[in-house]
């Protein structure tokens, strides 16, 4: 039996496009849907896609959206595409496309009787696309960062070392298909290591938020262990599915299933309000909100970026130096050709082998006098005499 192709579906961004062109929001959407905005959020974004009877519901009611977006008295605008250019001088076409606000142009100031000419791609470079990328992720990420480990100044400094890492790799985070996820997910670590502790300006307590409520949900999420409680922002606050949370936590599906029933166990436990997951989320985002947290300027990331660079090439270049130079020293210095060791002293005679410079014991003692006092075998001994 031979399973019939699904519905075919417009690319995400035009999902979103006809989404905001019926002034709709993703949980107007959501509810006609009868799904979750988490889940409309995964639609316009490209990581999921509906399937069966939903998949079908959901390419009618935007066949439905585009053609009363060409009915409007207005004609559309015309996007512009935005490219990322990963090098000098390579052409547009290789360059890796990165999600930015797309502008848009007058349809009135194209001539009706022509054919529409295709957009042209606007070419940055690597810094211009890095900056608008940092801008455009930091905010989202600081505050992500701060629910993950209560700390202000380390969820500022996780996001800038995420990014400084990701200048360093810029063609890979490029080319890779959601950018703020791969930042996102190196600044999870770095503020989850288990180094953090032994830094003396983190052994220390932060002010706790203003508000009660907020302080008693930190509380409450910092208690809970640190997967556990990545795996719940990611699914419940980011608004990833289950399979991309696996993912980016490195555990398998029913594990990481596993890991968020027991964070929402114990997050319903202590709070029983946030039993539903659109109120926790609703919670989350409002606590993050509250707090003022800053971040440096794009600019500053990356010359930080290019000095630890710098730094740890000569670091590595010193290091090699002195290998070098220790290994040529020991080759100078090493001998040539194989000494036999001085074979150890025997007794002879009862004469007990030569000993280092010292006290004579008392036997030694004895035998010396013994050894004046008798005559040995031979002729006499010849003794000088005064004449």
């Amino acid at each position: 039996m031979t399973r019939s192709p699904g519905t075919p579906l417009p690319p995400p961004k035009a999902r979103r496009r006809l989404r905001e062109a019926a002034s709709l929001t993703q949980a107007q959407l959501a509810d006609r849907m009868g799904v979750t905005r988490a889940t409309v959020r995964t639609w316009e974004s490209g990581r999921t896609t509906p399937r069966g009877r939903r998949r079908e519901a959901y390419a009618e009611l935007l066949k439905t959206l585009a053609e009363e977006e060409s009915a409007a008295a207005e004609p559309a605008a015309v996007p512009v595409v935005v490219a990322v250019r990963t090098g000098p001088g390579s052409p547009a076409e290789d360059a890796e496309s990165l999600v930015l606000p797309a502008k848009a142009l007058p349809a009135q100031e194209l001539q009706e009787d022509e054919p529409e000419p295709a957009p042209e791609p606007v070419a940055l470079t690597p810094a211009q696309a890095f900056d608008a990328l940092y801008e455009f992720g930091t905010p989202a990420l600081v505050r992500q960062t701060f629910l993950l480990t209560g700390r202000r100044e380390l969820a500022r400094e996780s996001v800038e070392r995420a990014f400084q890492t990701a200048w360093e790799n810029w063609p890979e985070v490029a080319r890779d298909r959601d950018p703020v996820g791969w930042v996102r997910a190196v600044a999870y670590e770095y503020a989850l290591s288990p180094w953090q502790r032994f830094r003396p300006r983190n052994r220390h307590p932060e002010p706790p938020p203003a508000d009660p409520g907020d302080r008693t949900l930190l509380n409450t999420l910092l208690r809970l262990p640190p997967r556990h409680r990545r795996t719940l922002l990611l699914y419940d606050g980011v608004g990833l599915d289950l399979p991309e949370t696996a993912a980016e936590t490195e555990a398998s599906t029913p594990a990481t299933a596993n890991r968020l029933l027991n964070a929402r166990r114990a997050m319903a436990d202590r709070l029983p309000e946030l039993a539903d997951p659109e109120v926790l989320h609703r919670r989350l985002a409002e606590v993050a909100s509250n707090e003022r947290l800053r971040a440096a300027k794009p600019p500053t990331v990356r010359v930080g970026s290019e000095r630890r660079a710098r730094f740890w090439t000569r670091a590595a270049i010193a290091f090699t130096a002195a290998l070098i130079g220790t290994t040529a020293l020991t080759l100078r210095t090493a001998p040539t050709h194989y000494e036999p060791p001085v074979s150890p002293g025997e007794t002879v005679r009862g004469v007990p082998p030569k000993v280092a410079p010292g006290a004579l014991s008392d036997e030694e003692l004895e035998l010396r006098q013994k050894l004046r006092d008798q005559m040995q075998d031979g002729p006499e001994r010849l003794t000088p005499r005064l004449e």
